[in-house]
């Protein structure tokens, strides 16, 4: 008990020092969660980022061609609307705009409910099947630190969108080609989920997770790899039936 719930030596790091070294020295950052769970500063840069996001294709690209783009993407959405007279199918465009614009630039009140459910979830697994002594908050600590990576998605994003690359089919969902979905077109709407979970940025996030829950568990690599990626391959194969079983 003493051994888990030891507070580290050392100098304790700033909000800065962290997030910075969750790309150059992540076990600095992970530790001093051990002294610290507060994770203010990466939580405002996404409120920033998925807000100037949104804001950046909302002047560039508008949400009524992207509710349009996305109708087309689905076959039966783009029947249904195709069978509606021009007044209805004028009324659903707009309220279907006026959803996607609302959330989207609301989307980062549902990354923070991704990150309390897969934090819970962890937690869960490593205590009750590790028999860890972590606290919900290091582990929601360790998630959103591990999830910066991800962050370059929306700057990417961003600096294409006002480059005017990829503006003409702007893919709300998944919208830089940092992962196989992004180029699987063509394919059915399942394999493109599937391909999706095989991103750049995303599978960096999974080794920072797999890192930090190692260290405030005190647990092994080998440990912590066979929770957090086995809830990962879990995840995606319900993912993948999901859409095979209702696209």
């Amino acid at each position: 008990m003493q051994d888990a719930l030891a507070i580290p030596e050392g100098t304790p790091l700033s909000q800065v020092e962290r997030v910075v070294d969750t790309f150059v020295a992540p076990r600095k950052t992970f530790t001093d969660i051990l002294r610290n769970t507060n994770c203010w500063l990466p939580l405002l840069l996404m409120v920033l980022l998925t807000v100037g996001w949104t804001y950046t294709i909302d002047k560039k690209i508008g949400f009524a061609a992207i509710s349009e783009q996305q109708i087309t993407k689905s076959p039966k959405a783009e029947e249904t609307m195709q069978q509606l007279p021009p007044d209805k199918r004028a009324s659903r465009m707009a309220m279907t705009t006026s959803i996607t614009r609302g959330t989207t630039y609301a989307s980062f009140l549902f990354v923070v409910i991704f990150i309390a459910l897969e934090a819970l979830l962890l937690w869960g697994s490593f205590n009750f099947g590790l028999g860890a002594q972590t606290r919900f908050s290091q582990v929601f600590a360790v998630v959103v630190y591990a999830g910066l990576p991800r962050y370059l998605i929306w700057i990417l994003s961003a600096i294409l969108v006002l480059a005017g690359v990829g503006t003409d089919n702007f893919d709300l969902r998944n919208p830089v080609g940092t992962n196989l979905g992004y180029f699987l077109t063509d394919s059915p709407q399942w394999l493109t989920s599937g391909a999706q979970f095989f991103d750049v940025l995303g599978l960096w996030s999974l080794a920072l997770l797999v890192i930090g829950m190692a260290v405030i568990a005190r647990k092994t690599i080998a440990q912590s790899a066979t929770v957090v990626i086995g809830w990962w391959v879990v995840i995606l194969v319900i993912v993948v039936g999901f859409t095979a079983a209702f696209s």
